[in-house]
């Protein structure tokens, strides 16, 4: 005859309750970690490759061509039409399409990525001087004048290269000083380098 231990039931029943608490937030915390890396996931940093457009980034990451305003408003791109070889684009794949933004190719799809082209210098034109020599800029043209460009050139009172007086140099008749004397000479008096040159034109000196 089996003889009836309550004792050892309840123990029982005491630790399949644990167990199942213990397997439920052993669950919960898993979801949490799971929904944390998905969440993570939708942020996407992407570099624009050659051929690329808004429109086949929009597909790649969305299956649909809705998001390319999505896209371009998270990169602050003003000009959809215009995207770069190796820009990265930051956006999230979990975002809403704009409701503007059209579900279908337009008539006049974004182009592809262009390579940045860089800034090309213009040519600034010479200008000669009353001493034969040309410069490429008011500032200039007024040192070649007055010195022919040397920091070392003496005239009387005036030296250096823009000939100017020791008091105007305050006695320090560095390259570095004379420029900077001859700046703020300039500034104060003229506004800017071609308003005196101007003036020497019609003077003969500044």
């Amino acid at each position: 005859m089996k003889t009836y231990n309550s004792n050892t039931n309840n123990t029982t029943a005491k630790l399949s309750l644990k167990t199942m608490a213990l397997l439920a937030g052993i669950l919960f915390t898993s979801g949490l970690f799971v929904t944390s890396q998905t969440a993570s996931a939708d942020q996407v940093t992407y570099t624009v490759q050659s051929g690329d457009t808004l429109s086949s980034i929009s597909d790649q990451f969305y299956h649909d061509q809705a998001h390319v305003q999505t896209i371009a408003t998270a990169n602050k791109i003003d000009n959809i039409s215009l995207i770069y070889v190796g820009e990265e684009l930051k956006f999230d794949t979990n975002t809403k399409a704009d409701s503007k933004a059209p579900a279908k190719p337009s008539a006049a799809p974004s182009s592809p990525a262009v390579a940045p082209v860089a800034a090309v210098a213009q040519p600034t034109a010479s200008i000669a001087t009353n001493n034969g020599f040309t410069a490429n800029s008011a500032k200039e043209a007024i040192a070649m004048t007055e010195s022919g460009g040397s920091y070392t050139a003496q005239n009387g009172q005036y030296y250096g290269r823009y000939q100017l007086t020791s008091s105007y140099l305050g006695g320090d008749f560095s390259p570095a000083n004379q420029e900077r004397v001859a700046d703020a000479y300039v500034a104060g008096r003229y506004g800017s380098w071609e308003a005196a040159w101007q003036f020497h034109l019609a003077n003969g000196w500044y």
